[in-house]
């Protein structure tokens, strides 16, 4: 865990995917301001019924204000139709304006960012991905299908067995923005555009890192398909 220490204004963009996530957005906001030094945040919202917005509201840094509270920051929110991950994500990089791309899930909240160490890594990868601790009504819960994929050890072009290939998660994910923008993801798909995307950029000769030192907890979500196995 590498909480901030520098007053500099950082050069990372977040991109937030929201649909009815008032429980946890909150929580996902806070945990990335405790790491990083008024980031700018880029929400893409998909039609959100409940109180969403009203909450990231909240943290928005007004202009008009001495922009030194760091519980506060650069929030843009952008509505979008016809959601698919990769449409979203593709649009959170082409509102960004800064050098790097942070994607979380907004139902995670941040517990070890490295900064520097990151930055070193994404030198020679084109992603970085995070370690998950699920969680379910505050409980860590086991390691199982899906999650037995996030190792206590880092590596670089992790393949899983379990899926018979590489295997990449942008439920905590670090980039470069030019990276993102040459490189968009799969508008098409409904699900793993974040797979499909990185075994694409390994047939192009190109790598990406898993690493320990990034990870948050994932909360569980009542709609959640991809929590299975509890216990």
């Amino acid at each position: 865990m590498v909480k901030i220490s520098s007053k500099q204004e950082s050069d990372i963009s977040v991109i937030i995917r929201t649909r009815n996530e008032e429980r946890w957005i909150g929580h996902c906001i806070q945990s990335i301001l405790d790491f990083i030094n008024k980031p700018e945040i880029i929400i893409i919202d998909n039609n959100s019924k409940d109180s969403t917005l009203e909450i990231i509201n909240h943290f928005i840094q007004d202009p008009y204000l001495n922009g030194g509270n760091k519980n506060y920051t650069d929030i843009k929110i952008n509505k979008i139709e016809n959601y698919t991950p990769g449409k979203s994500l593709n649009l959170g990089v082409k509102r960004a304006k800064k050098k790097f791309i942070l994607i979380i899930s907004a139902h995670c909240a941040l517990k070890k960012f490295d900064e520097k160490k990151l930055k070193k890594i994404i030198k020679s990868n084109f992603g970085i991905f995070g370690n998950q601790i699920p969680i379910w009504n505050g409980k860590k819960i086991n390691k199982r299908y899906l999650w037995s994929n996030f190792k206590n050890k880092s590596e670089r072009n992790m393949f899983s067995k379990q899926e018979n290939r590489y295997f990449f998660h942008n439920a905590l994910s670090f980039f470069k923005r030019d990276i993102l923008l040459k490189n968009p993801f799969n508008e098409i798909l409904a699900g793993k555009e974040d797979r499909y995307w990185a075994n694409n950029m390994v047939k192009k000769k190109m790598s990406f890192y898993y690493s320990t030192d990034f990870e948050v907890e994932h909360y569980y979500t009542d709609n959640g398909n991809t929590w299975k196995g509890l216990g």
